[in-house]
């Protein structure tokens, strides 16, 4: 654990007395010393150098010298200083082991004169110092805190360690010292009262914006989003890996703000705080929309300020010097709603908004501030803000691919397969193809619910206090079969749905059926070619004639990863407005997936169809209108199948001409007929002519009534034994209801 702080690890100590360094050049080293004979007791397996650990505080590099006796360890008047020890005080030392990933990314070093103040004033060029500074410490161990006296062109200076990173660190608190390596970018400070001066800081951070040399999205917990974290870098952050003389002499600016949306648990902002902790600036500030927002009177003004304060403290002392400074902006579309659309009287959204356009791009804008926000909703946000010079690039971060949710799946499954927790039969990549449409934290808690199946075996409910064995928890496959059950994606298919269609089944309802089914899965194929990115087909007949349950099938046979249905019996005790609301949250989050499939299950109910008057919704139908004729965004498909009973009506109110094509779904004919009940086996061979005979052009849904009704028989019949193929139909009782039926009209309805 200590290897994983940047901690390292010591031997145990040995008390040695305090000496003076033997020469002036010496103590300009930060080396340590101490007797030949004592060295060796310090020294690690494996390694060139020497590290010890003095007192608790600081590391350094241990040498011998011939001067210095035995049992004593020499340190210049700065180590001595920062330790509290004086020459003849003891003080512990012992052997420093260095952790792997141990080279500082970081050092931000405040300068001062080693006189103090003086009268004087020094310009440093702060490419020539960090050079010098690189050849004279590398290798050497810096803590955060830790004092060291140098000397660079005849002038003796001394520089406090403010901040060390690691390389790939994720956390500031508790990493506090590493090695100085070829690669350890330095950020240099002076108080405005020292005298000294640092120029060219800009020049001095090159390529080193960022705190390693590649990017491992895979170790930053980031899966799926390779593309759009190279759009991201194109457009943020390749400008400011150049030095500013560059980029002066191309005349353009950096980009000073960027917008990730898309549906919630996309990864937005996991990818947003881990760009700001990439960075060697500032520790970026992260903020919740709802928390600026504020009851009093020009507060909520205030707090945006205040997140702009030190950047402006900074640019007004530092200018071009000054470091990059990123603010976070989760939710902002909390904050951030188009001005004028709220009404609630007090104008606070409105004030937000030019307090931010203001700090952003204003007289007075800001150069060392990148503003990154995230919102589900880029629909409600104010224009302005996301015009060129302020949230100028817009970055959609969608539903992973089947490649992107298998990384995804393997960073939350790593550490139980590197824990031996994870089956040999767990197969990732076929998770990752039947997890069509799952966002990165609907499969993080696939994999949570995948795991609780795998606890609860170890835990007897009989004795909850019984010692449970570790060692045999194993996450099967079986427990992420059982998880994909209990936890489903938001934008996927409505499988319950579908199904409920078509309760009965799939049964071949004659050619005539075939051919319509054949011709709509055609369409399905064209979708999926890419060939159209919109089809639009209609399913018009008799009431009961098999439209909803043919749709239904199809949806399911597509194997689109977005199926949804909308009918009117989802929006009961819905007004009118709420209804087209959700309409058009069906179709949106349809536009989300690469293909997607959506149902308008009878319209005519959809749109309030009353035939007498007639009257109807047209709200409604200008929203459906809309949405049958506008595109899918680039690269997306979509299907929508409707069906309707009411032909007559959808060509009067204009809605028919916007399907692409349609086909009449007919009742069944004596043929059709035959075939379905030859397929459902309720009749004996030699009766089932007889009740063909009895019925024509009937629809399907009422023949499957009159078969359920027919099973129950007369009495000593049983519906099951009839299902199951053991006993069949009563011809003789079968005829009787139908004749009732259709004396009765009892289900002209169907």
């Amino acid at each position: 654990m200590a290897a994983r702080f940047g901690l390292g690890s010591s031997s145990a100590a040995d008390l040695l007395t305090v000496v003076s360094t033997p020469s002036q050049d010496l103590a300009l080293t930060n080396f340590a010393y101490c007797a030949p004979a004592d060295l060796s007791k310090f020294a690690s397996p494996g390694s060139s150098d020497i590290y010890a650990l003095i007192g608790d505080s600081i590391v350094l590099t241990l040498r011998a010298h011939q001067n210095i006796p035995s049992s004593h360890v020499a340190l210049n008047a700065i180590q001595r200083r920062h330790i509290r020890v004086s020459s003849g005080d003891q003080i512990s030392v012992s052997r420093f082991v260095t952790p792997d990933n141990f080279n500082l990314a970081l050092l931000r070093l405040d300068l001062d004169f080693v006189k103090g103040k003086t009268n004087r004033t020094e310009q440093l060029d702060a490419v020539v110092l960090a050079q010098k500074i690189q050849e004279k410490f590398v290798n050497q161990v810096m803590t955060t805190g830790q004092k060291v006296s140098f000397e660079f062109c005849g002038t003796n200076y001394i520089f406090t360690v403010n901040q060390a990173l690691l390389e790939g660190q994720d956390d500031a608190k508790g990493l506090d010292r590493g090695i100085i390596s070829t690669g350890t970018y330095f950020v240099f400070e002076a108080s405005p009262n020292s005298g000294i001066k640092i120029i060219n800081q800009r020049e001095a951070v090159g390529s080193k914006i960022f705190r390693e040399k590649e990017f491992d999205l895979k170790k930053l917990g980031i899966g799926g989003l390779d593309t759009e974290f190279i759009e991201v870098f194109r457009r943020a952050f390749a400008s400011r890996v150049f030095p500013p003389h560059v980029v002066n002499k191309l005349g353009m600016k950096h980009v000073k703000g960027m917008l990730l949306y898309g549906p919630p648990g996309t990864g937005k902002t996991l990818m947003a705080r881990q760009i700001g902790k990439l960075l060697n600036g500032r520790e970026p500030k992260i903020v919740n929309g709802p928390e600026v927002l504020s009851k009093y009177v020009g507060e909520s003004e205030k707090n945006i300020r205040d997140l702009f304060a030190d950047a402006e403290q900074e640019q007004s002392t530092k200018g071009e010097q000054s470091d990059l400074h990123v603010i976070i902006f989760d939710e902002i579309d909390a904050i951030c709603k188009s001005r004028g659309s709220t009404r609630d009287g007090t104008g606070v959204h409105d004030g937000i908004v030019n307090q931010l356009l203001t700090k952003i791009d204003g007289v007075q804008s800001l150069n060392n501030v990148l503003l990154i926000g995230m919102t589900n909703r880029k629909d409600l946000l104010d224009e302005a803000l996301l015009r060129p010079g302020r949230l100028e690039v817009h970055v959609e971060i969608n539903l992973p691919d089947e490649n992107g949710r298998f990384q995804i799946l393997q960073i939350h499954t790593s550490k139980m397969k590197e824990n031996s927790f994870l089956a040999a039969d767990v197969n990732l990549q076929q998770l990752a193809a039947r997890t069509k449409n799952y966002s990165g934290a609907e499969l993080e808690g696939v994999v949570r619910s995948a795991v609780s199946y795998a606890l609860n075996r170890q835990i007897s409910f009989d004795d909850l206090t019984k010692p449970l064995d570790e060692e045999s928890i194993k996450v099967t496959m079986d427990d992420f079969l059982n998880a994909l059950h209990e936890v489903g994606p938001a934008f996927g298919a409505s499988m319950d749905d579908l199904e409920r269609r078509r309760l009965n089944g799939i049964i071949d309802c004659g050619e005539r059926h075939k051919r319509i089914q054949e011709r709509a899965l055609l369409l399905v194929e064209q979708i999926k070619d890419n060939q159209s990115p919109l089809v639009t087909y209609l399913l018009e007949g008799p009431s009961g004639s098999g439209k909803t349950a043919m749709a239904a099938t199809i949806g399911i046979e597509s194997d689109f990863p977005y199926v949804k249905i909308i009918s009117a019996e989802s929006m009961i005790g819905l007004g009118e407005a709420s209804k087209c609301a959700q309409i058009v949250k069906v179709f949106e989050d349809a536009y989300k997936s690469q293909l997607s499939f959506i149902i308008l299950d009878d319209i005519e109910r959809l749109l309030e169809y009353v035939p007498v008057g007639p009257r109807f919704s047209n709200l409604i139908l200008q929203t459906l209108l809309l949405f049958l004729k506008r595109l899918p965004p680039k690269g997306k498909s979509l299907m929508v199948i409707g069906t309707t009973s009411v032909m007559d009506f959808l060509e009067t109110v204009g809605i028919f001409g916007a399907f692409s094509i349609s086909d009449h779904v007919p009742n069944l004919d004596r043929e059709d007929v035959k075939k379905v009940l030859k397929q459902l086996d309720v009749f004996c061979e030699n009766e089932l002519d007889y009740a063909v005979e009895e019925v024509n052009e009937i629809s399907i849904k009422k023949l499957y009534m009159l078969v359920e009704m027919a099973a129950v028989g007369p009495k000593g019949k049983s519906a099951k034994a009839i299902q199951s193929g053991q006993e069949k139909i009563d011809l003789n009782f079968f005829s009787s209801i139908l004749r009732d039926i259709c004396k009765n009209h009892v289900f002209s309805s169907f």
